[in-house]
């Protein structure tokens, strides 16, 4: 089945499109939920296998559109509270609600406009499900196919504004790791895993940094 993209943005507008082999779907939430399905099914099996094993937080989107989340895992789940129906289909832009955070909107945005840039890592302020503010210390790298085409986008997500340094130390050891085995798997598959991590060269300033950033939101007037 293909999916066409004049198709997709009938279905979304209408909740059926006599001119596809979508499913007939009457709300927009449920159409985004299955196109993200449908690609995650789309994805390697054993690339699938391995997020779903990995211990730290992973996520996938999309490179098209609006990069919907494609594949979260288990760890994903637990730092956000949101469970896969959720999140699938939706932009991970979900997870910062009204938080202003004007630093990293700009490097993410630099990121995604940029398709030499092979990676970008910044401390941005999410909300779990329950609406708890973290401070989220994203990483995000591009996932390619051979040919030098942007395919998906690979992130790993980490709470660092409830975090001490030896924890974010591990945090960084583990993430290392699952991006080097990531590679060969990755590869397996034609895909090409871009860049490699930024290290954090003081893991207590950050960790200081994403305090300040909680306790700034925290007693921000109407918070």
């Amino acid at each position: 089945m293909r999916l066409d993209e004049r198709c997709v943005v009938e279905c979304l507008a209408t909740g059926a499109c006599p001119d596809c082999s979508l499913p007939r779907f009457t709300a927009n939430r449920t159409v985004l939920n299955w196109i993200g399905k449908y690609v995650s099914r789309e994805l390697p099996t054993p690339l699938v296998d391995y997020f779903e094993k990995s211990r730290v937080a992973l996520a996938m989107a999309a490179a098209e559109g609006d990069n919907h989340l494609v594949l979260v895992n288990a760890p994903f789940c637990t730092l956000t509270g949101y469970t896969p129906d959720d999140v699938i289909g939706r932009n991970c832009r979900m997870l910062q609600r009204d938080a202003p955070n004007v630093e990293p909107r700009a490097r993410l945005r630099e990121f995604l406009e940029r398709p030499n840039q092979p990676n970008v890592r910044t401390p941005i302020v999410n909300f779990r499900k329950d609406g708890t503010p973290f401070v989220n210390l994203l990483y995000m790298s591009r996932l390619q196919s051979i040919d030098g085409q942007t395919r998906y986008f690979f992130a790993s997500q980490f709470d660092v504004s409830r975090s001490q340094p030896d924890l974010l130390a591990e945090y960084e050891e583990q993430l290392t790791s699952t991006i080097g085995r990531l590679v060969p798997i990755a590869g397996d598959a034609g895909i090409v895993v871009e860049g490699t991590l930024l290290t954090i060269a003081n893991s207590a300033a950050i960790v200081a940094q994403a305090k300040m950033m909680l306790a700034d939101l925290e007693s921000a007037p109407g918070a």
